[in-house]
């Protein structure tokens, strides 16, 4: 079993703490907080062992799992990877491109392994479709959300747009060539609310919107490629999938036929893949071991973390312009 230990003990903290304490392929050492006060209450009510010094737990591990401010990413990172230690970090990777960069760079030289927490690549109904998107042209996505002070320290695509933009270059096998986007801020210092166009080298275009400011919560997608239409639900973890075949010559009576204007005829059909439920946050700790085990790359890989980032600063300074 990998030794491991977590920093940051807030919201999420707490929630990868209960996880790892329960797996089979960690040992949970303990963790540290800065927050001495909310350190003791999380350690008296859960029995989660606290370290006074956040190098006394990294020394006593073989996993660092970072769930703290982005601010202080990079620094918890570089402590734990100079030390030889692998690292967990959640998104965004850090609070700068430079930053992120560092890290590849220093993750490479002391022999480490890294992943970073773009926890949509392990929800259960992307992962259903994920095979089933093959060169999509257009993709629109809306991450709305309710207010929540929680992230408001950094601007919504940080907080929120940066889940999309990992799940879009995760599917878009071509370089970015152009990003627009406008961005608002209501209630923060921060934008609040944003919408991005990205174009790609390949012809596809992403539409991104993100709020944070919303009456409902929604986490959609939609991918549209040759002959196929693909949505997915991250919210609610539902799918449609539309698709589209050569008509045959003599359709059935309930066959859905189109014909275009030069006259080609199109049957169209649905597919409904299996959903395996699952506790998505679990399943990305628990592939981070089988990687460290088995000296494979883990499925968010720091450099993917750092291409999410860079996007995610070309959108923020895009508002600007």
């Amino acid at each position: 079993m990998l030794k491991v230990g977590v920093l940051g003990a807030g919201h999420l903290g707490k929630i990868h703490l209960r996880l790892l304490n329960d797996s089979d392929n960690y040992e949970l050492v303990g963790f540290y907080d800065p927050d001495e006060i909310n350190a003791k209450k999380v350690a008296d009510e859960f029995g989660y062992s606290y370290f006074e010094n956040i190098n006394t737990l990294i020394d006593a591990v073989d996993v660092v799992d970072i769930v703290t401010p982005t601010l202080s990413h990079f620094d918890c990172a570089k402590k734990a990877i100079t030390k030889g230690k692998h690292i967990f970090i959640e998104k965004p990777i850090t609070n700068t491109f430079q930053e992120a960069e560092e890290l590849l760079k220093l993750a490479e030289e002391f022999k480490v392994k890294g992943q970073v927490g773009h926890v949509e690549r392990f929800n259960p109904a992307f992962i259903a479709v994920r095979d089933t998107i093959e060169n999509p042209m257009f993709i629109e996505t809306h991450r709305l959300a309710e207010f929540n002070p929680r992230g408001t320290d950094v601007p919504v695509v940080l907080d929120l747009m940066i889940h999309d933009i990992d799940v879009i270059l995760s599917v878009v096998k071509s370089e970015v060539k152009q990003i627009n986007a406008s961005g608002v801020s209501v209630v923060s210092k921060s934008p609040d609310i944003a919408n991005a166009r990205i174009e790609f080298e390949n012809g596809c275009v992403a539409n991104l919107t993100s709020s944070r400011i919303s009456l409902k919560n929604m986490r959609k997608s939609r991918f549209f490629q040759q002959d196929a239409y693909i949505s997915v639900d991250f919210l609610e973890k539902k799918v449609e999938v539309v698709k589209m075949k050569d008509a045959p010559e003599k359709p059935g009576d309930f066959d859905m036929i189109l014909q275009n204007a030069e006259g080609d005829k199109k049957q169209i059909y649905f597919e409904n893949p299996d959903i395996e439920t699952n506790n998505a946050i679990l399943e990305e700790l628990e592939t981070f071991a089988n990687a460290i085990n088995t000296n494979t790359e883990p499925v968010v890989t720091l450099k993917q973390g750092t291409q999410a980032l860079r996007v995610a600063l070309q959108i923020i300074e895009s508002f600007k312009q």
